[in-house]
């Protein structure tokens, strides 16, 4: 089953997601996907991972790390499925990463990795852009590489964790403008969810809601206003999010 969050006539409404994407409300209602506004699926910690695919680190002329590269990205920086992304004015570089996201599902404190897929409720899709002018180097992400607003759509939904059979071994896929530019395989993640959650839990405890980004494959580029990113797992969810200019993003918050 498929669970989201959307707002719908100014109020918010956690749903389950139906055939052709349509959403039931609990009144009965079925509302297609162009109906609604999508919003994150979930809302707590996001940890996300840096050159956590082998292709990746390669491409980049790194050795694989031996030790998860983790930096935590706050809940200021998530937006939704059809949503927009900004482009900061002034930068070179800003990317895309299509990512699996698992979402803890009950607190994890200490987990063996035997039994990390248990504390799993789902898996999402997340598109966490990067402003690549501010990276010192892929061990050091600063702040502003990663944590500006509305810079990491998520969703569309969760998909139950009973409904994935074998997260390890997903596809993943990012189109640019209907263009296939990226494509990769969570088989070639060096540390695997169940790594991942045995490891976070060893010293914090994960909460209900929060979600591990498992990083992403090779095959980034740039991207510019007026550009449509559609990023995809296999069996998870298709998510789309079109890039706008700094001004346009600001000014249609004030509108709001």
């Amino acid at each position: 089953m498929k669970h989201a969050r959307i707002r719908h006539q100014g109020e918010t409404f956690n749903v389950s997601v139906e055939a052709g994407n349509a959403v039931r409300l609990a009144d009965g209602r079925l509302l297609a996907e162009d109906q609604v506004e999508w919003l994150p699926p979930a809302t707590g910690s996001m940890f996300a991972l840096g050159l956590n695919y082998a292709d990746h680190a390669a491409e980049l002329a790194f050795t694989p790390p031996t030790e998860p590269l983790v930096f935590i990205k706050a809940p200021n920086t998530y937006t939704g499925h059809n949503q927009v992304t900004w482009r900061p004015d002034n930068v070179a570089y800003m990317h895309y990463e299509c990512e699996l996201v698992a979402v803890i599902g009950k607190p994890a404190r200490n987990v063996k990795r035997a039994d990390a897929l248990d504390y799993v409720a789902g898996y999402t899709v997340c598109n966490d852009y990067a402003i690549r002018d501010y990276l010192e180097n892929y061990y050091r992400p600063n702040l502003r590489v990663k944590n500006r607003d509305c810079t990491t759509p998520v969703g569309p939904w969760i998909v139950d964790a009973g409904d994935v059979a074998d997260p390890s071994r997903l596809k993943l896929r990012t189109w640019v403008n209907g263009e296939l530019r990226q494509e990769g395989s969570t088989a070639d993640m060096i540390f695997d969810i169940p790594y991942l959650i045995e490891y976070l839990s060893s010293f914090m405890t994960l909460q209900p809601g929060d979600m591990i980004a498992t990083g992403t494959p090779e095959g980034l580029a740039d991207v510019v206003p007026g550009d449509e990113v559609v990023v995809e797992v296999e069996g998870v969810g298709r998510l789309v999010n079109r890039i706008v200019s700094e001004a346009e993003f600001f000014a249609r918050k004030q509108e709001a």
